[in-house]
Protein backbone atom coordinates (compact mmCIF):
# COMPACT_ATOMS: atom_id res chain seq x y z
CA UNK A 1 0.00 0.00 0.00
CA UNK A 2 2.75 2.70 0.86
CA UNK A 3 4.53 1.48 -2.50
CA UNK A 4 1.75 2.76 -4.64
CA UNK A 5 1.24 5.59 -2.66
CA UNK A 6 4.98 6.23 -3.16
CA UNK A 7 4.64 5.63 -7.14
CA UNK A 8 1.81 7.95 -7.24
CA UNK A 9 3.30 10.83 -5.34
CA UNK A 10 6.52 10.67 -7.89
CA UNK A 11 3.79 10.42 -10.77
CA UNK A 12 1.57 13.26 -9.22
CA UNK A 13 5.54 15.42 -8.49
CA UNK A 14 6.80 14.39 -12.22
CA UNK A 15 3.52 15.69 -13.50
CA UNK A 16 3.51 19.20 -11.57
CA UNK A 17 7.26 19.83 -12.33
CA UNK A 18 6.37 18.88 -16.53
CA UNK A 19 3.28 21.88 -15.78
CA UNK A 20 5.81 24.00 -14.53
CA UNK A 21 8.53 23.40 -17.24
CA UNK A 22 6.07 23.92 -19.73
CA UNK A 23 3.85 26.89 -18.62
CA UNK A 24 7.55 28.61 -18.25
CA UNK A 25 8.33 27.83 -21.61
CA UNK A 26 5.73 29.29 -23.00
CA UNK A 27 5.16 32.59 -20.78
CA UNK A 28 8.93 32.63 -21.50
CA UNK A 29 10.23 31.81 -24.34
CA UNK A 30 6.95 31.83 -26.49
CA UNK A 31 5.61 35.32 -25.05
CA UNK A 32 6.46 37.31 -28.07
CA UNK A 33 5.29 34.46 -31.02
CA UNK A 34 2.16 34.52 -28.83
CA UNK A 35 1.98 37.96 -28.80
CA UNK A 36 2.34 38.72 -32.48
CA UNK A 37 0.10 34.98 -33.83
CA UNK A 38 -2.59 36.61 -35.74
CA UNK A 39 -4.95 34.58 -34.14
CA UNK A 40 -4.60 36.12 -30.66
CA UNK A 41 -7.42 38.45 -30.47
CA UNK A 42 -6.51 39.51 -26.65
CA UNK A 43 -3.58 41.67 -27.35
CA UNK A 44 -5.16 43.01 -30.87
CA UNK A 45 -8.34 44.15 -28.77
CA UNK A 46 -6.23 45.47 -25.82
CA UNK A 47 -3.72 47.55 -28.58
CA UNK A 48 -7.33 48.96 -29.71
CA UNK A 49 -8.31 49.60 -26.35
CA UNK A 50 -5.58 52.24 -25.32
CA UNK A 51 -4.22 55.55 -27.21
CA UNK A 52 -1.47 55.01 -29.90
CA UNK A 53 1.66 57.74 -30.57
CA UNK A 54 1.07 60.02 -32.95
CA UNK A 55 3.52 60.29 -36.18
CA UNK A 56 4.67 63.28 -36.70
CA UNK A 57 6.71 65.10 -39.98
CA UNK A 58 9.82 67.24 -39.33
CA UNK A 59 8.16 70.52 -39.41
CA UNK A 60 4.67 69.65 -36.96
CA UNK A 61 2.26 67.74 -39.52
CA UNK A 62 0.28 64.85 -37.38
CA UNK A 63 0.02 62.19 -39.96
CA UNK A 64 -1.05 59.30 -37.98
CA UNK A 65 -3.14 59.58 -34.68
CA UNK A 66 -5.35 57.79 -32.48
CA UNK A 67 -9.24 58.71 -32.39
CA UNK A 68 -11.46 57.79 -29.36
CA UNK A 69 -14.68 56.20 -30.27
CA UNK A 70 -17.58 54.67 -29.07
CA UNK A 71 -17.75 50.91 -28.83
CA UNK A 72 -16.31 47.71 -28.30
CA UNK A 73 -13.09 49.09 -29.71
CA UNK A 74 -12.46 52.46 -28.13
CA UNK A 75 -9.85 53.96 -30.40
CA UNK A 76 -9.49 53.53 -33.90
CA UNK A 77 -6.53 54.60 -36.31
CA UNK A 78 -6.71 57.85 -38.61
CA UNK A 79 -4.25 59.26 -41.35
CA UNK A 80 -5.26 63.15 -41.33
CA UNK A 81 -3.69 63.19 -44.75
CA UNK A 82 -5.03 60.30 -46.99
CA UNK A 83 -3.29 58.71 -49.23
CA UNK A 84 0.33 61.24 -48.92
CA UNK A 85 2.01 59.32 -46.22
CA UNK A 86 0.61 55.66 -46.90
CA UNK A 87 3.49 54.29 -47.94
CA UNK A 88 5.34 55.32 -45.26
CA UNK A 89 3.12 55.08 -42.04
CA UNK A 90 1.40 51.95 -43.33
CA UNK A 91 -1.28 51.29 -41.44
CA UNK A 92 -2.76 49.97 -38.40
CA UNK A 93 -5.40 47.52 -38.31
CA UNK A 94 -7.83 45.66 -36.70
CA UNK A 95 -8.42 43.16 -39.27
CA UNK A 96 -5.10 43.09 -41.07
CA UNK A 97 -2.19 44.05 -38.28
CA UNK A 98 0.26 46.51 -39.44
CA UNK A 99 2.37 47.59 -42.25
CA UNK A 100 4.84 51.01 -42.86
CA UNK A 101 6.73 52.52 -39.43
CA UNK A 102 3.49 51.25 -37.31
CA UNK A 103 4.74 47.83 -37.83
CA UNK A 104 8.40 48.84 -37.41
CA UNK A 105 7.91 50.87 -34.20
CA UNK A 106 5.12 49.25 -33.57
CA UNK A 107 6.77 48.71 -29.62
CA UNK A 108 7.42 52.31 -29.02
CA UNK A 109 4.18 53.67 -30.84
CA UNK A 110 2.36 50.94 -28.34
CA UNK A 111 4.01 52.00 -25.32
CA UNK A 112 5.76 48.08 -24.91
CA UNK A 113 9.22 49.28 -24.66
CA UNK A 114 10.35 48.42 -21.27
CA UNK A 115 12.72 51.43 -21.34
CA UNK A 116 8.90 53.70 -22.03
CA UNK A 117 6.96 51.38 -19.40
CA UNK A 118 9.78 51.36 -16.14
CA UNK A 119 10.73 54.74 -16.24
CA UNK A 120 10.99 54.86 -12.10
CA UNK A 121 9.82 52.89 -9.47
CA UNK A 122 6.26 54.38 -9.35
CA UNK A 123 5.65 53.43 -12.76
CA UNK A 124 5.39 49.83 -12.02
CA UNK A 125 2.31 50.56 -9.45
CA UNK A 126 0.55 52.99 -10.84
CA UNK A 127 -1.53 52.96 -14.75
CA UNK A 128 0.29 55.46 -17.43
CA UNK A 129 0.10 56.31 -20.99
CA UNK A 130 3.83 54.88 -22.21
CA UNK A 131 2.98 55.28 -25.86
CA UNK A 132 5.51 57.97 -27.92
CA UNK A 133 5.08 59.92 -30.46
CA UNK A 134 7.45 59.59 -33.28
CA UNK A 135 8.98 62.29 -35.50
CA UNK A 136 10.07 61.38 -38.56
CA UNK A 137 12.53 63.10 -41.40
CA UNK A 138 10.09 63.51 -43.82
CA UNK A 139 9.00 67.55 -44.38
CA UNK A 140 5.63 68.01 -45.64
CA UNK A 141 5.82 70.67 -48.06
CA UNK A 142 8.32 68.48 -49.81
CA UNK A 143 6.00 66.01 -50.15
CA UNK A 144 3.53 67.81 -51.11
CA UNK A 145 5.56 69.11 -53.90
CA UNK A 146 6.76 65.59 -55.15
CA UNK A 147 2.58 64.30 -55.06
CA UNK A 148 2.07 67.61 -57.28
CA UNK A 149 5.44 66.90 -59.88
CA UNK A 150 4.53 63.30 -60.04
CA UNK A 151 0.63 63.38 -60.62
CA UNK A 152 -1.25 60.26 -61.80
CA UNK A 153 1.58 59.33 -63.41
CA UNK A 154 2.66 55.56 -61.94
CA UNK A 155 5.99 55.90 -60.45
CA UNK A 156 7.56 57.27 -57.55
CA UNK A 157 9.68 59.85 -55.77
CA UNK A 158 12.71 59.86 -53.41
CA UNK A 159 14.39 62.87 -52.15
CA UNK A 160 17.01 62.05 -49.66
CA UNK A 161 19.37 64.11 -47.03
CA UNK A 162 23.22 63.02 -48.38
CA UNK A 163 24.82 64.34 -45.81
CA UNK A 164 22.71 62.45 -43.34
CA UNK A 165 20.52 59.43 -45.36
CA UNK A 166 17.30 61.68 -44.15
CA UNK A 167 14.41 60.61 -46.38
CA UNK A 168 12.82 64.18 -47.03
CA UNK A 169 9.84 62.74 -49.21
CA UNK A 170 8.83 59.78 -49.90
CA UNK A 171 6.09 59.42 -52.94
CA UNK A 172 4.67 56.29 -54.77
CA UNK A 173 1.23 56.76 -57.13
CA UNK A 174 -0.80 55.14 -57.21
CA UNK A 175 -1.43 55.29 -53.45
CA UNK A 176 -4.48 54.56 -51.13
CA UNK A 177 -5.83 55.85 -47.61
CA UNK A 178 -4.86 54.04 -44.87
CA UNK A 179 -7.69 54.90 -42.88
CA UNK A 180 -9.87 52.58 -44.35
CA UNK A 181 -7.73 49.96 -42.68
CA UNK A 182 -7.34 51.75 -39.32
CA UNK A 183 -11.34 52.47 -38.98
CA UNK A 184 -13.78 50.07 -36.66
CA UNK A 185 -15.88 49.85 -39.53
CA UNK A 186 -14.42 46.81 -40.55
CA UNK A 187 -16.91 45.88 -43.32
CA UNK A 188 -15.90 48.70 -45.33
CA UNK A 189 -11.73 48.03 -44.37
CA UNK A 190 -12.83 44.28 -45.91
CA UNK A 191 -14.56 45.41 -49.14
CA UNK A 192 -11.45 47.93 -49.55
CA UNK A 193 -8.72 45.27 -48.77
CA UNK A 194 -10.47 42.89 -51.35
CA UNK A 195 -10.96 45.51 -53.80
CA UNK A 196 -7.04 45.81 -53.52
CA UNK A 197 -5.94 42.14 -53.69
CA UNK A 198 -8.26 41.26 -56.74
CA UNK A 199 -6.07 43.87 -58.89
CA UNK A 200 -2.81 42.97 -60.76
CA UNK A 201 0.53 43.23 -58.67
CA UNK A 202 1.78 46.61 -60.05
CA UNK A 203 -1.59 48.32 -60.33
CA UNK A 204 -2.06 46.98 -55.97
CA UNK A 205 -1.95 51.14 -54.12
CA UNK A 206 -0.73 49.14 -51.00
CA UNK A 207 2.75 48.42 -52.23
CA UNK A 208 5.55 50.78 -51.74
CA UNK A 209 6.93 51.09 -55.09
CA UNK A 210 9.74 53.39 -54.15
CA UNK A 211 11.12 50.37 -51.79
CA UNK A 212 9.81 47.21 -52.15
CA UNK A 213 9.80 46.71 -56.12
CA UNK A 214 12.98 46.48 -58.12
CA UNK A 215 12.85 47.91 -62.04
CA UNK A 216 15.79 47.74 -64.63
CA UNK A 217 17.52 50.81 -64.24
CA UNK A 218 18.66 51.67 -67.00
CA UNK A 219 21.32 54.73 -67.58
CA UNK A 220 21.19 55.42 -64.18
CA UNK A 221 23.19 52.61 -63.47
CA UNK A 222 26.15 54.08 -65.43
CA UNK A 223 27.15 56.10 -62.85
CA UNK A 224 27.61 53.19 -61.02
CA UNK A 225 29.67 50.90 -63.78
CA UNK A 226 31.55 54.67 -64.28
CA UNK A 227 32.84 54.38 -60.29
CA UNK A 228 33.58 51.25 -61.21
CA UNK A 229 36.26 52.56 -63.80
CA UNK A 230 37.61 55.31 -61.83
CA UNK A 231 38.23 52.99 -58.48
CA UNK A 232 39.51 49.68 -59.96
CA UNK A 233 41.24 50.93 -63.19
CA UNK A 234 43.39 53.28 -65.20
CA UNK A 235 40.33 55.33 -66.74
CA UNK A 236 39.53 58.78 -65.90
CA UNK A 237 36.97 61.44 -67.46
CA UNK A 238 39.13 61.56 -70.23
CA UNK A 239 41.01 58.81 -70.85
CA UNK A 240 40.48 56.15 -73.35
CA UNK A 241 38.71 57.31 -76.07
CA UNK A 242 35.79 54.99 -77.19
CA UNK A 243 34.88 54.87 -81.29
CA UNK A 244 32.13 57.46 -82.21
CA UNK A 245 29.82 54.63 -83.40
CA UNK A 246 25.60 53.44 -83.63
CA UNK A 247 26.05 49.89 -82.24
CA UNK A 248 28.64 47.89 -80.21
CA UNK A 249 29.29 44.38 -80.49
CA UNK A 250 30.39 42.24 -77.35
CA UNK A 251 32.73 39.21 -77.66
CA UNK A 252 31.62 36.32 -77.98
CA UNK A 253 28.44 37.64 -79.75
CA UNK A 254 27.12 38.73 -83.10
CA UNK A 255 24.51 40.48 -81.55
CA UNK A 256 25.03 44.36 -81.53
CA UNK A 257 24.02 46.62 -79.00
CA UNK A 258 22.32 49.65 -80.07
CA UNK A 259 22.40 53.23 -78.88
CA UNK A 260 19.35 54.91 -78.08
CA UNK A 261 16.99 55.52 -81.04
CA UNK A 262 19.74 54.51 -83.34
CA UNK A 263 22.42 57.73 -82.12
CA UNK A 264 25.60 58.07 -82.84
CA UNK A 265 27.79 58.88 -80.24
CA UNK A 266 31.70 58.17 -78.65
CA UNK A 267 34.50 60.18 -76.79
CA UNK A 268 35.82 59.44 -73.35
CA UNK A 269 33.20 58.37 -70.18
CA UNK A 270 32.57 62.24 -69.45
CA UNK A 271 31.04 62.84 -73.02
CA UNK A 272 29.24 59.03 -72.39
CA UNK A 273 27.68 60.45 -69.18
CA UNK A 274 26.75 63.68 -70.51
CA UNK A 275 24.74 61.99 -73.61
CA UNK A 276 24.27 58.78 -72.41
CA UNK A 277 26.52 56.53 -74.64
CA UNK A 278 25.03 53.08 -74.82
CA UNK A 279 28.01 51.57 -76.97
CA UNK A 280 30.56 53.25 -74.69
CA UNK A 281 29.48 52.17 -71.20
CA UNK A 282 28.92 48.64 -72.69
CA UNK A 283 32.67 48.18 -73.77
CA UNK A 284 33.74 50.61 -70.59
CA UNK A 285 31.90 47.59 -68.95
CA UNK A 286 32.59 44.19 -70.74
CA UNK A 287 36.02 45.10 -71.52
CA UNK A 288 38.04 47.45 -69.33
CA UNK A 289 36.16 46.79 -66.11
CA UNK A 290 35.46 43.41 -65.80
CA UNK A 291 32.80 41.59 -64.24
CA UNK A 292 34.76 41.43 -60.69
CA UNK A 293 35.15 44.98 -60.20
CA UNK A 294 31.62 45.85 -61.21
CA UNK A 295 29.96 43.24 -58.83
CA UNK A 296 32.37 44.72 -56.23
CA UNK A 297 31.22 48.50 -56.58
CA UNK A 298 27.58 47.71 -57.06
CA UNK A 299 28.10 45.99 -53.81
CA UNK A 300 29.63 48.90 -52.36
CA UNK A 301 27.02 51.29 -53.38
CA UNK A 302 23.87 48.65 -51.47
CA UNK A 303 23.26 46.05 -54.26
CA UNK A 304 23.08 42.57 -53.82
CA UNK A 305 22.43 43.64 -49.80
CA UNK A 306 19.18 44.74 -48.30
CA UNK A 307 18.97 48.47 -47.29
CA UNK A 308 19.32 49.21 -43.41
CA UNK A 309 16.21 51.06 -43.71
CA UNK A 310 14.07 51.68 -40.83
CA UNK A 311 11.17 50.02 -42.74
CA UNK A 312 9.40 46.40 -43.20
CA UNK A 313 10.59 43.97 -45.60
CA UNK A 314 12.40 46.78 -48.23
CA UNK A 315 13.58 45.01 -51.95
CA UNK A 316 16.63 43.58 -52.21
CA UNK A 317 18.22 45.89 -55.64
CA UNK A 318 20.31 43.09 -57.82
CA UNK A 319 23.15 42.92 -60.19
CA UNK A 320 24.46 39.53 -61.55
CA UNK A 321 26.99 38.35 -59.62
CA UNK A 322 27.84 35.33 -62.08
CA UNK A 323 28.73 35.58 -65.84
CA UNK A 324 30.07 32.36 -66.24
CA UNK A 325 33.96 31.26 -66.47
CA UNK A 326 36.37 32.57 -68.03
CA UNK A 327 36.88 31.97 -71.41
CA UNK A 328 39.49 34.09 -72.68
CA UNK A 329 40.88 37.32 -72.09
CA UNK A 330 40.82 40.93 -73.49
CA UNK A 331 43.80 42.93 -74.92
CA UNK A 332 44.07 45.39 -72.41
CA UNK A 333 46.86 46.20 -69.77
CA UNK A 334 46.15 44.67 -67.28
CA UNK A 335 44.15 42.03 -69.58
CA UNK A 336 39.81 41.61 -68.03
CA UNK A 337 38.80 38.09 -68.34
CA UNK A 338 36.61 37.26 -71.47
CA UNK A 339 33.54 35.42 -69.78
CA UNK A 340 30.83 32.85 -70.97
CA UNK A 341 28.24 35.54 -70.56
CA UNK A 342 30.79 39.02 -71.24
CA UNK A 343 27.50 39.84 -73.96
CA UNK A 344 25.58 39.65 -70.27
CA UNK A 345 28.07 41.71 -68.71
CA UNK A 346 28.09 44.49 -71.27
CA UNK A 347 24.23 44.61 -71.22
CA UNK A 348 24.35 44.67 -67.33
CA UNK A 349 27.01 47.94 -67.61
CA UNK A 350 24.18 50.24 -68.97
CA UNK A 351 21.66 48.99 -66.81
CA UNK A 352 19.51 46.09 -68.60
CA UNK A 353 19.75 42.29 -68.52
CA UNK A 354 19.04 41.08 -64.82
CA UNK A 355 19.76 44.57 -63.18
CA UNK A 356 16.79 45.79 -61.37
CA UNK A 357 16.80 48.39 -58.44
CA UNK A 358 14.34 50.05 -56.24
CA UNK A 359 14.09 53.81 -56.24
CA UNK A 360 15.21 54.47 -53.17
CA UNK A 361 18.72 52.48 -54.36
CA UNK A 362 19.08 54.90 -57.05
CA UNK A 363 18.47 57.45 -55.32
CA UNK A 364 21.13 56.39 -52.80
CA UNK A 365 23.38 56.43 -55.71
CA UNK A 366 23.25 59.68 -56.40
CA UNK A 367 23.74 61.10 -52.69
CA UNK A 368 27.20 58.63 -52.20
CA UNK A 369 28.29 61.11 -55.34
CA UNK A 370 26.95 63.93 -53.61
CA UNK A 371 28.12 63.29 -50.57
CA UNK A 372 31.98 63.04 -51.68
CA UNK A 373 31.64 59.01 -51.66
CA UNK A 374 30.22 58.12 -48.39
CA UNK A 375 26.58 56.35 -48.47
CA UNK A 376 24.52 57.04 -45.42
CA UNK A 377 22.43 54.96 -43.83
CA UNK A 378 18.52 55.72 -45.06
CA UNK A 379 16.21 56.38 -42.01
CA UNK A 380 12.97 57.90 -41.08
CA UNK A 381 13.37 57.86 -37.50
CA UNK A 382 14.77 61.81 -36.15
CA UNK A 383 13.29 61.26 -32.57
CA UNK A 384 10.77 59.78 -30.00
CA UNK A 385 9.18 61.82 -27.37
CA UNK A 386 6.96 60.55 -24.55
CA UNK A 387 3.21 62.19 -23.56
CA UNK A 388 5.12 64.75 -21.44
CA UNK A 389 7.34 66.20 -24.14
CA UNK A 390 10.78 64.81 -23.34
CA UNK A 391 13.06 63.25 -25.93
CA UNK A 392 13.34 59.43 -25.11
CA UNK A 393 15.57 59.09 -28.68
CA UNK A 394 17.22 60.90 -30.92
CA UNK A 395 18.61 59.47 -34.33
CA UNK A 396 22.25 60.19 -34.80
CA UNK A 397 23.54 59.64 -38.69
CA UNK A 398 25.88 56.39 -39.90
CA UNK A 399 27.30 55.75 -42.04
CA UNK A 400 26.48 52.54 -44.38
CA UNK A 401 29.57 52.13 -46.37
CA UNK A 402 32.48 54.56 -47.95
CA UNK A 403 32.13 53.74 -51.73
CA UNK A 404 34.46 56.29 -53.23
CA UNK A 405 37.50 58.34 -52.81
CA UNK A 406 36.51 62.24 -52.61
CA UNK A 407 38.77 62.81 -55.69
CA UNK A 408 36.59 60.11 -57.47
CA UNK A 409 33.25 61.17 -56.58
CA UNK A 410 34.21 65.25 -57.19
CA UNK A 411 35.10 63.82 -60.77
CA UNK A 412 31.69 62.43 -61.32
CA UNK A 413 29.79 65.28 -59.71
CA UNK A 414 31.29 67.25 -62.63
CA UNK A 415 29.87 65.20 -65.04
CA UNK A 416 26.65 64.64 -63.45
CA UNK A 417 26.66 69.00 -63.30
CA UNK A 418 27.69 69.18 -66.92
CA UNK A 419 24.73 66.53 -68.06
CA UNK A 420 22.52 68.96 -66.39
CA UNK A 421 23.90 71.72 -68.05
CA UNK A 422 24.40 70.34 -71.79
CA UNK A 423 23.25 66.76 -71.39
CA UNK A 424 20.44 64.77 -71.48
CA UNK A 425 19.33 65.49 -67.56
CA UNK A 426 18.67 69.77 -68.72
CA UNK A 427 15.27 69.56 -67.31
CA UNK A 428 16.78 69.17 -63.90
CA UNK A 429 18.72 72.60 -64.09
CA UNK A 430 17.97 74.99 -61.25
CA UNK A 431 19.16 78.98 -61.77
CA UNK A 432 21.97 79.47 -59.06
CA UNK A 433 21.76 76.44 -57.90
CA UNK A 434 24.37 73.69 -57.96
CA UNK A 435 22.68 70.83 -59.98
CA UNK A 436 23.54 67.05 -61.20
CA UNK A 437 21.99 64.67 -63.12
CA UNK A 438 21.49 61.50 -65.03
CA UNK A 439 18.48 60.18 -67.11
CA UNK A 440 17.83 56.36 -67.97
CA UNK A 441 15.56 54.49 -69.97
CA UNK A 442 15.15 51.48 -69.51
CA UNK A 443 13.87 49.07 -71.93
CA UNK A 444 11.24 46.56 -70.20
CA UNK A 445 10.70 44.12 -73.10
CA UNK A 446 12.78 43.33 -76.13
CA UNK A 447 9.80 42.76 -77.51
CA UNK A 448 7.72 45.77 -76.98
CA UNK A 449 10.55 48.67 -77.37
CA UNK A 450 7.95 51.26 -76.63
CA UNK A 451 7.79 49.72 -73.31
CA UNK A 452 10.35 51.69 -71.03
CA UNK A 453 10.78 53.02 -67.45
CA UNK A 454 11.65 56.27 -67.41
CA UNK A 455 14.57 57.54 -64.53
CA UNK A 456 16.25 60.77 -63.50
CA UNK A 457 18.18 60.78 -60.14
CA UNK A 458 20.16 64.00 -59.02
CA UNK A 459 21.19 66.47 -56.32
CA UNK A 460 20.99 70.17 -55.93
CA UNK A 461 22.54 72.36 -53.34
CA UNK A 462 24.00 75.66 -52.97
CA UNK A 463 27.21 76.99 -54.92
CA UNK A 464 30.10 76.78 -52.91
CA UNK A 465 30.63 79.16 -50.10
CA UNK A 466 26.97 79.74 -50.04
CA UNK A 467 24.76 78.59 -47.18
Amino acid sequence: MNRNIRILGIALILCFVALFVQLNRIQIFQQKDLQENPSNMRSVIRDFNRERGEIITIDGEIIAKSLSIEGQLKYERTYPYGDLYAHTTGFFSFQYGADGLERYYNDQLAGQKETQQFNSLKDIFTVTDTSADLTITINHSVQETAKEALGERNGSIVVVDPRTGAILAFWSYPSYDPSIFGSSDLKAGEKAWEEYSSLPSEEDPRLPKMYREIFFPGSTFKLVTASAALTSTSATLTQPEFDVRATYTPPLTTFPLQNYAGSTCGGDILEGLRVSCNTTFAELAAEIVGAESLIETSKKFGFNQLPPIDLPSPAESVFPDDFGNQVGETDAEPPIPILENTPALAQSGIGQFNVKATPLQMALVAATIANDGILMKPHLMNSFTDQDGELIEVYKPLIWQSVLSRQDARSLQLAMEITATSGTATNLAIPGVVVGGKTGTAQVDADRPDDTHGWIVGYAGPKDGES
